[in-house]
């Protein structure tokens, strides 16, 4: 990105009201992006014919172990529940740009992760953490190569 295109998504962030719940960042003000809407269910044909059938969401794939709706921007994603996470929980996924810097940077702001960035079975990269009313968020994104190694889930993360 050249200077002048950082320096001009600056002035358009610093200009924007969303700014003070910003992710601050070295390079770019960026906030994360709530990408994912999880719901954990017990009976996942149930739950994906009563969101596609009684609500009418648009089901974008399914799955036994994960199926998802599209609802715009967010994705309504439907997971089976488990003892960590019980039917009927719900859970806000975000993604940032680089999950390392995004890492450090709240850790340095007091932020408990529940899971430190990890590599997931699929490929992608997640952290989980606590927010200040004690519910679990998940954010993914990049992890630059020249960044230190990640963790490797065994078994997923959720």
């Amino acid at each position: 990105m050249s200077p002048e295109h950082r320096r001009a998504i600056c002035q358009l962030v610093a200009s924007h009201p969303i700014v003070s719940y910003s992710i601050r960042t070295q390079e770019v003000l960026m906030p994360p992006k709530l990408t994912y809407a999880i719901k954990f269910v017990t009976d996942m044909d149930r739950a994906i014919r009563f969101h596609r059938d009684t609500l009418g969401l648009p089901l974008k794939f399914q799955s036994p172990g994960w199926s998802e709706f599209a609802t715009g921007e967010t994705t309504l994603a439907l997971h089976p529940a488990s003892e960590k996470n019980p039917a009927g929980k719900t859970e806000l996924g975000f993604q940032v740009d680089d999950l390392r810097k995004f890492h450090e940077e709240m850790v340095a702001q007091g932020l408990t992760f529940s899971m430190p960035p990890t590599k997931q079975e699929y490929g992608a990269h997640l952290a989980q953490f606590v927010d200040s009313e004690g519910a679990h968020y998940s954010v993914s994104g990049g992890w630059p190569e020249k960044s230190a190694p990640l963790q490797s889930a065994g078994g997923g993360g959720r």
